[in-house]
């Protein structure tokens, strides 16, 4: 116990927070970094690597992800007892939007025609990776409290439930059709749930 205390010592949770959203800005700016800098090298060089409207769409809904979960995680504020699980999980959170993003753009695409070929060879990690979030958040949000789950009313858990049943086919299926009305459907509801949700933080 001696020991236990001398590693954590006391702090009030407004201090535990300040710490936590240190590293959650860390991670999240290397999510922003890797995005900005891979969505630059599309227009310095467009012929290089061709890209596709399902690529796009989805870059565009990583960087909407990333900025939400920023903006939500604001709400951990109302956490009074900070213990190292819940600390582990939060940078887990952010790690998963790190690993989406980076999967969007991979070191090096010699042996792909198109981003889009390797996007649908990688497909299932992606999605595998857009699942994990979905799941994640479900509990990030119940950390926050049941009160903030329940203001988003049903729509929440209905809006996780059929990203992560359409993230399931498009982990099975190959169908271009399928991959750009997903990712135009995802983009879409992100948009507007940031419009309807997001007005000022506090």
């Amino acid at each position: 116990m001696a020991i236990e205390q001398a590693l954590t010592p006391p702090i009030s949770a407004p201090e535990a927070f300040v710490h936590v959203r240190i590293i959650i800005g860390i991670v999240l700016g290397l999510c922003i970094s890797r995005v900005l800098i891979g969505s630059a090298s599309l227009v310095q060089h467009p012929h290089r690597k061709r890209t596709c409207f399902t690529h796009i769409a989805w870059v565009a809904y990583a960087l909407l992800s990333v900025v939400h979960f920023w903006w939500l995680e604001f709400n951990l504020r109302t956490i009074q007892v900070w213990n190292f699980e819940t600390y582990l999980f939060i940078i887990f959170f952010a790690a998963l939007h790190f690993l989406l993003c980076a999967m969007l753009f991979p070191e090096h695409m010699q042996e792909y025609a198109s981003y889009h070929d390797y996007f649908i060879s990688r497909r299932k990690w992606f999605f595998g990776l857009l699942i994990l979030i979905q799941l994640a958040d479900v509990y990030d949000t119940v950390l926050k409290g049941w009160d903030h789950f329940y203001n988003y009313g049903v729509e929440y858990p209905l809006a996780v439930t059929i990203i992560v049943g359409l993230s399931i086919f498009a982990m099975l299926t190959r169908k271009a059709w399928f991959h750009a009305w997903f990712a135009a459907l995802a983009l879409l509801y992100a948009i507007t749930f940031s419009l309807r949700h997001f007005s000022t933080l506090g």
